[in-house]
């Protein structure tokens, strides 16, 4: 699978950290520089170059900026561009957060995540990796109390969801499908209470798992 990063912060390294190896990586960014020392970070000879790059590599696009960038990035890259691609929101709009402000944003009642479904059409949108902080993926495998992190996914697009499923196991976690894109806005508002956990100086590895008694971590 080719997957393109859009981005070079902590999220970018810790997923595709997970993924190196794995699949085929693309590190794209405004700055050169940084996505050059992450896309070395990486190893397995990581190419690494412009934004729009990164969406022509790649089966699978991964915006990772903070959240308001995402529709620059749509607009600079073309809209186009992303027609036919599986493109994975992973982040959640919470504008407020550092002044204490845990709500998330609206786009006219929607998700973020029907938001770029607007902004970039032609893209398979698929909400998911949004409900934790970037150390929990960096976990291999991530388990919490025995059981292995449950990553809740919605999108409305079967083959999408089936592809994010697959880069949810190989990182050691179970896919859960929770419905369509709508539920995007379910899985924001769950995120921004851990969000408020986390500034209210909770570890870093504060999760909320959903408990399901067949899952069990992996034997080690």
């Amino acid at each position: 699978m080719k997957i393109g990063f859009i981005g070079y912060g902590s999220m970018a390294r810790a997923l595709a950290g997970r993924w190196a190896g794995q699949h085929e990586l693309f590190i794209g960014g405004r700055n050169a520089e940084k996505a050059a020392a992450l896309a070395t970070e990486l190893g397995h000879d990581t190419p690494h170059g412009s934004p729009a790059q990164a969406v022509d590599f790649a089966d699978v696009v991964v915006p990772a900026t903070p959240h308001q960038a995402v529709f620059d990035a749509i607009a600079e890259i073309g809209a186009d561009a992303f027609a036919g691609t599986t493109l994975i929101d992973i982040n959640n709009p919470v504008p407020g957060a550092f002044d204490g402000d845990f709500l998330v944003q609206q786009y006219d009642g929607r998700s973020l995540a029907e938001a770029i479904a607007d902004a970039a059409p032609g893209a398979r949108v698929v909400k998911a990796f949004n409900m934790c902080q970037a150390k929990v993926w960096e976990m291999d495998p991530p388990v919490f109390d025995g059981r292995r992190l449950v990553t809740m996914i919605c999108g409305d697009d079967t083959d999408a969801k089936a592809t994010v499923a697959a880069l949810v196991e190989a990182v050691g976690s179970e896919p859960l499908d929770v419905g369509g894109l709508p539920y995007a806005r379910q899985l924001e508002a769950c995120a921004s209470l851990v969000i408020k956990l986390l500034l209210s100086g909770h570890d870093p590895y504060t999760v909320l798992n959903l408990i399901q008694p067949e899952v069990k971590p992996f034997a080690e």
